[in-house]
């Protein structure tokens, strides 16, 4: 289906405008908009790429999760990678999540979750080795993220 060059170049519009607002984010730890707009954002970029898979990018946002570590910071490869539900509003959303996780682990049986409810700040994986903290890292890209141990051994709250 030919795909109209409206329909492109507003794909082109909103990947530029998300990835302008993932910089000051991740970046310069600037956000310039709300959580819930730069959801809405993902959303419509999502919307069309389900309408017209052919314009689905490997660099799209709505390909990648977090961001890649930062520079200054030293990388921890996640032993589990660190998945995200995708901004889940619905049930429905939950469900197409457990359905992707099941086709991409070839499972049909149940698959136990772990979830809560996203709050703005940084998601952090930590390992525990015989009871000590060894590293903890930010979520990434999902698979490497942050080397943050250092940081996370000042909570007084982590064991």
């Amino acid at each position: 289906m030919p795909i109209p060059e409206d329909i492109r170049r507003r794909v082109d519009s909103l990947r530029e405008e998300i990835l302008s607002h993932n910089y000051k984010y991740y970046v310069l730890d600037e956000p310039s908009i709300s959580d819930s707009d730069y959801d809405q954002l993902i959303r419509n970029l999502s919307e069309i790429e389900a309408r017209y898979p052919s314009l689905i990018t490997r660099d799209s946002p709505t390909q990648r999760i977090g961001a890649p570590p930062a520079a200054g910071f030293g990388e921890i490869r996640h032993v589990i990678p660190m998945l995200s539900l995708d901004n889940a509003f619905a049930r429905e959303d939950v469900e197409a999540f457990d359905r992707r996780i099941r086709d991409r682990l070839g499972r049909d049986e149940e698959i136990e979750y772990a979830a809560e409810p996203k709050l703005d700040g940084a998601a952090i994986s930590i390992r525990y080795v015989n009871g000590a903290l060894v590293s903890a890292a930010t979520r990434g890209d999902g698979t490497t993220g942050e080397d943050v141990t250092h940081n996370v051994r000042t909570v007084r709250s982590v064991p």
